[in-house]
């Protein structure tokens, strides 16, 4: 069973929420808060598995929640829900380590999907923000501006692994890249998976960060 808390500020969006994860057989919502503060309370007693964090909430916002939860409890997942298509909360909440962005007008099976997609370890950025956030990954790596990840060497990956993160910092899929590669799905998860090992990364956003960081984006080796 998947254990959520919906966070957000508005009544009608959380009850919402509630009723239709609740409809999946194994998802159970334990808990809703209005804003960040109560998501911390709620979290002594109760740890979910995955938080649906909404960005602007009074007295905590998302962003800052997002952080504490991840010092605190590094394992939570924290899939970022809003109605704002912001750049840079885009970025700080993709920093402190959420897994994904989705907006509020995404279908609930996009929804349930990024849940499902989270919840076995991947990452999920919607369509409609993937590009912005590569872009801005970009503009912050060109001012020089310290993005929070540990520098590592691209020597240290192999010619695949260098390819696989050169284009996975230009935001594709591993289905798009094993397509670009000429490679299986499969080889291309096994790369990424060795490369962030290598490189001792948490998961592919992190991993999209260090190869714009780099400079490794910018470069077409494949």
């Amino acid at each position: 069973m998947i254990k959520i808390i919906i966070a957000d500020d508005q009544d009608l969006i959380r009850e919402s929420l509630q009723i239709i994860l609740n409809m999946n057989s194994d998802i159970k919502v334990i808990g809703l808060a209005e804003n960040g503060q109560r998501v911390l309370e709620q979290m002594k007693k109760n740890l979910p598995d995955i938080i649906l964090m909404d960005i602007r909430m009074p007295e905590m916002d998302g962003v800052l929640c997002t952080k504490i939860v991840k010092e605190r409890y590094p394992d939570v997942k924290i899939i970022i829900l809003t109605t704002f298509d912001d750049d840079e909360y885009v970025f700080y909440a993709l920093k402190y380590g959420a897994s994904g962005y989705l907006l509020k007008g995404c279908s609930v099976q996009e929804l349930t999907a990024s849940i499902h997609t989270v919840m076995n370890g991947g990452s999920i950025l919607n369509a409609s923000v993937i590009t912005k956030v590569v872009k801005l990954f970009n503009q912050l790596a060109q001012a020089n501006i310290a993005m929070g990840i540990e520098g590592r060497s691209v020597e240290e990956l192999n010619k695949t692994e260098r390819n696989i993160a050169s284009w996975v910092g230009r935001g594709l899929s591993n289905k798009e890249i094993a397509e670009k590669l000429y490679l299986s799905e499969g080889t291309v998860r096994n790369a990424l998976s060795s490369a962030l090992s290598k490189l001792n990364l948490r998961d592919r956003t992190q991993l999209a960060i260090w190869a714009v960081q780099t400079g490794l984006a910018s470069d077409f080796h494949a």
